[in-house]
């Protein structure tokens, strides 16, 4: 069925209308610039959309503002937004960087073994958990800027209670606290970035590569506090890094939703949930939710694991010296130069493809550092290890963005990388409590066996968006 389409302008009072060719189906079109008083008309070519034909005259229509391009001004709101993104990434992975150097010289200063040490990573963990699981009943009651500034608060008074090197119990509390924390700011942070549609895989890569940033730095300085009386004097710097980030938080997203961030930002919110069941019990309904939460498990418990407990086996089995603690360094900066040096190879394999890719040569370098007796050699293959294993968690992210309903995003991710983050801890302390009976040297056979599960959990994981 044919109809007439007119393009109308008022100017001072006075409607004009621009007589359109008769076309099919097409509705009337608001411009933004005025015709002359007179009355014309404007023959349209059919083989060509009608609105590219009116645009190609020079009016805009309302298609063409509701298209992916920015003012300028949401281009400066999303770059704050990213940037206090990415300072928190660097945050968190200054924290875990600083643990592994750190790690003989807590064992020295509290007289404690393997096993108990590991409770530091134990507390990490249930941090995490309780904060992941409170991170639905947060994030629907106090939204998303709240509960990201509660976050961050909770990392200052941890670091706060870390450099007084109080009693272990309760230095080892501490840690949970600042597992809580972590997990809020996790689910939050990451939510906002997968949510983002304009090249969101690249700035998910640069995301995790500026906590790749955080944890190459942190070695360097741990190392020299870790041969000082005054050790726990490192944690003034985490607590002056958590008090920024605080502030970065405060000022850039204040207390808004993540709706309005993305608003600010130019973006549609998107689809919203007619359910009337909790976000907890529609994320916990969707299977590829708890593939991509178990796969993270085991991703972030191979990357603590070797970052955490890597200097111990150079020291104890390779004969490392004190020096050896620049080897954790190693292993976060390719783990850094991974997440973006690599986004080529991702786009060209396909990401999934690309990650199986990455765990079969990351077995294979593991297997360099078991069984050939060389510090350097040793040293340099765990760099390595580090890229490979770099873009895998950023693949999971991006992944779960496109898998995942938008409405449930956040709550979904937040659900992924704090049940995730588990393996920060179970990993690393099931690493430490057999390396109590059988030696620092299981580490590697336990490594490879990780690596190995995660080839498996991956290939679990949909490759694409299925009705939940």
């Amino acid at each position: 069925m044919e109809q007439d389409a007119f393009v109308t302008h008022r100017k001072n009072g006075v409607e004009d209308s621009v007589e359109l060719a008769p076309v099919s189906r097409q509705p009337s079109i608001t411009s933004s610039k005025a015709p002359s008083a007179s009355h014309y008309s404007i023959p349209v070519d059919l083989g060509t959309s009608p609105i590219e034909h009116v645009e190609s005259i020079g009016y805009s229509t309302n298609a063409a503002v509701s298209s992916n391009q920015q003012t300028r001004k949401q281009v400066v709101a999303e770059r704050f937004q990213l940037c206090a993104c990415f300072g928190w990434a660097f945050v968190i992975g200054w924290n875990d960087g600083s643990t592994g150097p750190l790690l003989p010289r807590i064992q020295e200063v509290y007289g404690v073994g393997f096993t108990v040490v590991s409770m530091i990573f134990v507390c990490t963990t249930l941090g995490f958990i309780v904060g992941a699981l409170m991170n639905f009943w947060f994030t629907e009651r106090f939204r998303f800027g709240k509960t990201i500034i509660i976050g961050s608060l909770c990392q200052v008074v941890a670091y706060a209670l870390q450099v007084a090197a109080l009693p272990f119990p309760a230095f080892a509390i501490s840690f949970a606290i600042n597992g809580f924390g972590c997990a809020l700011e996790l689910s939050q942070t990451i939510g906002l970035v997968a949510s983002l549609k304009r090249h969101g895989d690249i700035k998910m890569g640069f995301f995790h590569a500026f906590y790749g940033l955080g944890a190459l730095s942190a070695p360097f300085v741990a190392t020299q506090f870790a041969q000082t009386r005054h050790w726990s004097f490192h944690y003034l710097i985490s607590l002056c890094l958590a008090i920024l980030n605080t502030i970065s938080f405060s000022t850039v997203f204040g207390f808004k939703t993540q709706d309005e961030c993305l608003k600010l930002i130019g973006q549609d919110v998107g689809e919203k949930s007619t359910s009337q069941d909790s976000s907890f019990n529609q994320v916990l309904r969707i299977k590829a939710v708890h593939f991509l939460a178990f796969f993270i498990l085991f991703y972030v418990g191979v990357e603590v694991t070797i970052g955490g407990w890597v200097v111990t086996f150079m020291l104890d089995v390779r004969g490392g010296g004190p020096s050896s603690g620049y080897i954790s360094s190693g292993f976060f900066g390719g783990l850094m130069l991974g997440r973006v040096l690599l986004l080529w190879v991702n786009k060209k394999l396909g990401e999934r493809l690309a990650l199986f890719l990455y765990a079969v040569l990351a077995i294979g370098l593991q297997l360099i550092v078991w069984l050939v007796p060389s510090l350097i050699g040793g040293a340099v293959a765990v760099s390595f290890v580090g890229l490979l294993l770099g873009p895998m968690y950023p693949i999971a992210m991006v992944q779960a963005g496109r898998i995942l309903p938008a409405w449930l995003l956040t709550s979904a991710v937040g659900w992924i990388s704090g049940f995730g983050q588990a393996g920060s801890a179970a990993l690393p302390f099931m690493t430490g409590a057999i390396s109590q009976k059988h030696g620092i040297k299981s580490l590697q056979p336990l490594v490879i066996a990780m690596m190995g599960f995660m080839i498996f959990l991956w290939y679990l994981v949909p490759a694409r968006k299925r009705d939940s």
